[in-house]
């Protein structure tokens, strides 16, 4: 069985690309820099250049391909919903036109509410374009990533995390090594076929106030956090640099979030994975702190 998988640098695509490895399989790495994909890996992988955005690209880069690990990936831009557009226009023709007989999309909580998520409206594009596709697919719906305290490191060296959303607001926080573990084993597992959701909640549902609280004991120091409006937050967005159809974008996926929103899941052993934050907090946040 030959396995693609985008963004194999990711989050989630580097754990999922050595589980591979480790199992077996020669997985096909598609990449817009092969240049940075490690020596060490390289050695036991195929790599392809390959923008995601771009559907012909993607369509020559999965020929013979059988199961793809699918992520729209980031984009730092005027209308990341346009970019999301081009990355489902993308996956759809590669498996229409190779005949891709399975996909895993990684895709996030949020996605079921179809519209009105910021960014994660984009990730509903893609899933409905593979519902449309005579192919199995399995919709990862994944919790709040762990690796997006990463992104905010300079608050928690300040000692204040800000969020717009209330401070008692329970969401699932999971470790991406885990996501990587659960797209591991539905790739290599050749018994399922048809349309599955699966939600990824992490170990458990989390405020920000005990995340705070979890950060203050794990580093030895008080980290609180703040609630600010929406407002405040998108003049944030702005001053760093963001573009304003993306800073709505990303400030959407919260609000979306808050309002209105009813999960298609309910956390269950299936959609409960092992890592906790205390865990990850020693093992990959204390170091580059």
């Amino acid at each position: 069985m030959k396995i693609a998988i985008t963004t194999p640098q990711g989050n989630v695509g580097q754990h999922l690309t050595r589980m591979l490895i480790r199992a077996g399989v020669r997985p096909l790495l598609l990449t817009r820099h092969p240049e940075n994909i490690p020596t060490s890996v390289a050695e036991y992988a195929d790599l392809v250049e390959a923008n995601s955005f771009d559907p012909e690209q993607i369509v020559t880069a999965t020929a013979g391909v059988d199961a793809i690990y699918w992520v729209d990936p980031p984009a730092f831009s005027l209308d990341p919903l346009e970019d999301y557009h081009h990355a489902t226009e993308s996956i759809a023709a590669a498996v229409e036109r190779n005949r891709i007989r399975r996909v895993v999309f990684q895709s996030s909580v949020g996605a079921e509410k179809r519209h009105g998520a910021g960014e994660i409206d984009g990730l509903a594009e893609t899933e409905l374009a593979l519902d449309a596709c005579e192919v199995d697919v399995t919709h990862l719906r994944c919790g709040f990533f762990f690796t997006n305290l990463l992104l905010d490191l300079a608050s928690i060296r300040s000692g204040c995390l800000q969020s717009v959303l209330p401070t008692d607001f329970p969401m699932g926080w999971v470790a991406p090594r885990d996501i990587a573990e659960v797209a591991a084993l539905i790739l290599l597992n050749r018994d399922w076929s048809g349309r599955h959701v699966r939600a990824v909640h992490g170990p458990e549902d989390l405020t920000w106030s005990q995340v705070a609280s979890i950060l203050s004991e794990e580093l030895g120091r008080e980290i609180r956090v703040e609630h600010i409006g929406d407002v405040q937050m998108r003049e944030q967005y702005l001053q760093a640099g963001m573009p304003p159809a993306m800073a709505e974008a990303i400030l959407g996926m919260s609000i979306g979030l808050r309002e209105g929103f009813v999960p298609e899941q309910n956390r269950t052993l299936l959609t409960t994975t092992p890592t906790n934050l205390r865990g990850w907090i020693r093992e990959d946040l204390t170091p580059v702190l």
